[in-house]
């Protein structure tokens, strides 16, 4: 991971433009090939950021300021003026274990993979914790038509779970024995923005009914 802090000043240029007036922050250029904005506050997320597959070129003085254009395949572009470089180090990070689902979405994730009719009749499982180069997909199934689908589970759904489950699609729609796979982002329950950026991705979410799937849930005491 390379870690660069640079006055720096940041253009978006695709569906949308967006614009980051000249500060002080922390660019990351992942080994993924993802490049981040971050800033010193607001929150743990990025300030702008372009996800892989995506190309980075440069055109930056013996200094390191310049320009640094990040595109994706789809072709919008991230352009990164730097002013000035405070830092600049990069560090081999080596692999990582991935996380570990707590209690709750470990055992959402068996439930639904023994009841995966529950999201259509003639739904199959193909397998649980289906391996990819970036780490295991929760569920991979096919539908009625026998079409792939792959299933991201989370208890609360956000938008860094609908990055997840697009760099999941990415990787197994380079497969021809699987393509096309649709993706399914369920939780029990999904943040507004990440229903958002999931419908912009052609993700469908589903929300999760935790008692439903462990038979706890008592219909004849529901008002509706």
């Amino acid at each position: 991971m390379r870690l660069v802090i640079a006055s720096c000043s940041v253009d978006y240029v695709g569906r949308l433009t967006a614009h980051l007036p000249s500060a002080t922050r922390l660019l990351l250029v992942k080994a993924d090939g993802s490049v981040l904005v971050h800033s010193d506050g607001g929150s743990y997320k990025p300030l702008n950021w372009m996800s892989p597959p995506c190309t980075l070129s440069t055109d930056v003085g013996d200094d390191g300021a310049g320009t640094w254009t990040v595109t994706n395949k789809a072709g919008e572009r991230l352009v990164i003026t730097l002013e000035e470089v405070h830092h600049d180090s990069a560090h081999e990070l080596g692999i990582d274990p991935g996380l570990v689902k707590d209690g709750v979405e470990a055992h959402l994730q068996a439930l639904l993979a023994a009841q995966i009719e529950t999201l259509g009749d003639g739904w199959r499982l193909v397998r649980r914790e289906f391996p990819t180069a970036i780490g295991p997909v929760d569920i991979l199934c096919r539908d009625a038509e026998g079409r792939a689908v792959a299933i991201e589970i989370k208890r609360r759904g956000e938008i860094d779970g609908v990055e997840q489950l697009t760099r999941y699609l990415d990787l197994l729609n380079r497969d021809p024995l699987l393509a096309p796979v649709r993706g399914i982002f369920a939780a029990q329950e999904i943040k507004p923005q990440a229903r958002v950026l999931a419908g912009d991705r052609g993700i469908d979410c589903v929300v999760l009914d935790y008692d439903a799937l462990r038979g706890l849930d008592d219909t004849e005491s529901r008002l509706f």
